[in-house]
């Protein structure tokens, strides 16, 4: 459905003057629109190739497309980094049918994170309108197994998945060996989702893809696309091991985009010094039933399967009774669906049936949905780089469009609510990838064992910790070395080897009375979210987890109707190991270290919560096994002399650190490719390994993913922007918007929000009574 100019300039005026509208809009800013510019490719296309480009209205390229073209015809791997819609599949879909075109027997292998985005990038190749003369197909986890023996001998371009390579291509590649043979182009699509400990796994995959490829005799040029990130380069270089070069020089066209920052009102205030915001979860709802409402079509996106579900079952009771019962007003989408029922939602979404989609990021990567025209974001995503991704979904069309950032109550959301340009002049974040972490190496290097006797050699390749890694496993009897490493551990390694979590197999959930698989969920966070009695939502429908069965992995659930849903909490304890650096803080006062530690977390209850108000209304212990493991971090040791001003002052020492841990956890997003959820904290009094109080940051991924390493080389922007969150928030004693966090174990108690603050300006060497 399109809109007109004035639509969403319209909407955006009816809910100022509206009689319920408290001042919500604390930020709107009109980003106008630019023409493109455009360029010619070095040599002409061929008679099939601008055929293919008139089915797609296409007459004259953009400058990024025509230098990306050119650049993949020199067989350079070039990495495409451009805004969203910018056209950046076009940058790969050329290259790639002129040679298939002019060599049929050649083959190309497609690279997504997802396989919504694999099943959209396919539905585009068969609208090029070449399927007379070349085939085009998916191969992942949802294909049939009749099919795909027929799929990897015919098809030119096949379209996959890393989770695929890793499981499925790469340990059967005898059976692709005429594929491998004829390899010539290699895409990598969304390069900056590989992040974290997914990009970690996935960097291991892409060698171990290289590698077969040499066996069969190919050297494939890759291309790869990316959003912005501050550092596309050696992000993909990392990814992939080999040199690209860049093309940045965006000449796509921009419409005009209407971007507003919505606040959630203070509620009535219950005690002195409490700023308690209206959900933004209900604001969340509202806004977009209100644009359902009006046929403006929007995607919301939220940060957890849970609030997804939530959102939309508050959306759907908001919206007006002509609304009832119909099927293409609203879905969900999210992780953990089983195959039929994403494919499903994904052909509504691409032929423009939804007015509405609450989704996770599943949906933030390139996937074209149609011609949305608004984007609610429930919370700041993450990054800078995440936030205009985001963004970009709507405004496809070329038409006026609408961003609208919802700020959660917490310190991150709340500092931008308040410092919203920030938005709009931080530059977008780097991405970390570290492909010789051990832990997620090791893995690896029996996976490609499996595959192909290793040579010492390939150190090169994999890094220089794989002799040390070989040895350990040897050890243990996994792999013997004859010559040639040789993996001897009997069972295939890759399905033991989880790409998606550094922690192994994910849980089956599990309707008890049918047996029938309802989704799953991942082993890191499933004590979290399947543990006994916990709430499961599922397209709008609410289960209760009745058993947990660790040894088997699966959660049974029962249908049930209640009016509340559940949260966990979660104790965690640090030790520490090797320290690598130190730094000086506050006039040599204070120092911070960092190093490796080793976190053991228990998930000891959870709590049930009202579902409209979020109130409590009860907790029930738990009883489940610790899960512990070695990270990277840094830790604060607090010196006596702070203690001692501390508490003379009248402060809770031990709740000011914890202050401390929440806000530093909650600004690190700022300064590291990063979400809340992939860092974890702790604080303590008297530490055994310290000897003094010390308070903890960590990456929350075995082995580390270089979170906290970087953040340690900006501590001081992360302790300055904590500091300034405490001290600009107007409450006294501490709130969800400086030093309170969603995702505290401990309920947030205790806690000192001056004392933070006067042991982080201690930090930066400020004397008493400094306002900073």
């Amino acid at each position: 459905m399109g809109t007109d100019q004035s639509r969403v300039s319209s909407f955006l005026d009816g809910l100022v003057s509206a009689h319920d509208y408290e001042g919500q809009i604390v930020a709107r800013k009109t980003l106008p629109a630019r023409p493109a510019d455009y360029a010619e490719p070095a040599a002409p296309f061929s008679s099939a190739i601008l055929r293919v480009l008139a089915t797609q209205g296409i007459d004259r390229l953009y400058t990024h497309q025509a230098e990306a073209i050119d650049r993949a015809r020199r067989g350079e791997n070039v990495v495409v980094v451009t805004s969203t819609a910018s056209g950046k599949t076009l940058c790969y879909n050329i290259p790639v049918m002129e040679q298939l075109l002019a060599c049929p027997r050649d083959r190309a292998l497609y690279v997504f994170p997802t396989k919504a985005l694999a099943q959209d990038q396919l539905r585009k190749l068969r609208e090029l309108d070449v399927e007379s003369l070349l085939t085009f197909e998916t191969y992942d986890g949802d294909t049939k197994p009749s099919r795909r023996r027929d799929i990897r001998r015919h098809s030119h371009v096949i379209l996959t998945n890393p989770d695929m390579l890793h499981v499925g291509i790469l340990p059967n590649h005898a059976a692709w060996a005429e594929f491998f043979t004829r390899l010539r182009y290699i895409v990598v699509d969304e390069v900056h989702s590989y992040r974290g400990v997914f990009g970690c796994h996935a960097a291991n995959v892409f060698r171990r893809l290289r590698r077969i490829a040499a066996h069969y005799g190919a050297n494939p040029t890759f291309i790869a696309c990316s959003a912005t990130i501050a550092n596309p380069l050696p992000l993909v270089e990392s990814l992939v091991g080999v040199p690209f070069s860049l093309v940045d020089n965006d000449g796509s066209p921009k419409s005009r985009k209407h971007f507003v920052v919505w606040n959630p009102p203070l509620l009535e205030r219950s005690t002195p010094g409490d700023a308690t915001r209206r959900s933004a979860y209900r604001e969340t709802a509202a806004l977009l039933a209100e644009l359902i409402r009006l046929g403006i079509r929007t995607i919301v996106f939220v940060r957890a399967r849970k609030i997804a579900e939530l959102v939309l079952r508050r959306c759907r009771n908001a919206l007006p009774d002509e609304f009832t019962g119909r099927e293409d007003v609203l879905m969900p989408y999210r992780g953990g669906y089983l195959p039929e029922e994403r494919r499903e939602i994904e052909r509504r979404l691409f032929n423009g049936e939804l007015l509405g989609v609450c989704s996770t990021t599943a949906l933030e990567v390139g996937v074209d949905i149609g011609g949305l025209d608004a984007c609610i974001m429930a919370g700041y995503p993450g990054s800078i780089a995440s936030l205009w991704q985001q963004a970009g979904r709507a405004g496809r069309s070329g038409e006026e469009s609408l961003a609208v950032l919802v700020a959660l109550g917490s310190a991150l959301d709340q500092y931008l609510a308040r410092n919203p340009d920030y938005l709009f002049s931080a530059p977008s974040e780097q991405a970390t990838v570290d492909p010789e972490n051990r832990y997620i190496l090791a893995g690896h290097l029996l996976c490609a064992a499996n595959e192909l006797p290793l040579d010492d050699s390939e150190a090169e390749l994999f890094g220089g910790t794989m002799a040390e890694l070989l040895a350990a496993l040897s050890e243990h009897q996994y792999v013997a070395k004859r010559g040639q490493w040789f993996y001897t551990g009997g069972i295939d390694p890759a399905p033991e080897v989880s790409i998606r979590s550094a922690e192994g197999q994910a849980y089956d959930i599990v309707q008890e009375r049918t047996d029938a698989v309802l989704g799953n969920v991942d082993s890191k966070t499933a004590f979290y979210h399947v543990h006994e009695g916990a709430i499961y939502l599922h397209l709008g429908e609410t289960y209760r987890v009745q058993r947990l069965d660790i040894a088997n992995r699966r959660a049974y659930v029962v249908p049930v109707t209640v009016d509340y849903y559940t949260e966990p909490q979660s104790v965690s304890e640090v030790s520490v190991g090797e320290e690598l650096a130190q730094r000086p803080f506050g006039s040599g006062v204070w120092r911070v270290c960092y190093g490796e530690v080793c976190a053991e977390t228990r998930v000891i209850s959870y709590r049930r919560l009202h579902e409209s108000s979020g109130a409590p209304l009860e907790v029930s212990p738990l009883d489940l096994p610790p899960q512990s493991y070695e990270t990277c971090g840094f830790w604060i040791p607090v010196p006596p002399e702070a203690v001692r001003q501390a508490e003379g002052r009248g402060y809770n020492v031990f709740g000011a650190m914890h202050g401390i841990e929440h806000a530093m956890i909650a600004m690190l997003p700022l300064y590291a490719m990063c979400e809340a959820l992939d860092l974890a904290g702790a604080s303590q009094i008297g530490h055994r390994d310290t000897g003094l109080s010390t308070i903890f940051v960590y990456d929350a991924y075995p082995g580390g993913v270089g979170i906290c390493e970087r953040a340690f080389e900006r501590l001081e922007d992360v302790i300055a922007a904590a500091l300034s969150v405490l001290r600009q928030c107007p409450c006294e004693s501490g709130c969800p918007a400086c030093v309170q966090s969603p995702f505290c174990g401990s309920n947030n108690q205790p806690m000192d929000k001056r004392g933070a603050a006067a042991l982080l300006a201690s930090m930066l060497g400020e004397r008493e009574g400094d306002s900073g």
